[in-house]
């Protein structure tokens, strides 16, 4: 995993983007409802898809990584 850092103008538009359209302890919830929905569709070899395995894996794991860096669920006590 490598880290970057974001340019001045998307730190605006990610600011921008939960002050004016959804709040991030929402977003964080809707990113945890897909990857739940995503899951089980994946379990339940649903033939689409089982061909995308490996990149819904990878997107699933970024969905969730941004979900706890909105609104940390996870890794509370």
């Amino acid at each position: 995993m490598s880290i970057n850092t974001i340019s001045r103008e998307t730190e605006i538009r990610l600011l921008n983007f939960f002050s004016d359209r959804i709040l991030p302890e929402e977003m964080a919830k809707t990113l945890r409802q897909i990857n739940f929905t995503l899951a089980l569709g994946i379990m339940s070899e649903h033939e689409t898809l089982q061909n995308e395995i490996a990149k819904l894996r990878d997107g699933l794991y970024w969905l969730n990584e941004l979900a706890e860096t909105l609104n940390p669920y996870l890794d509370l006590e």
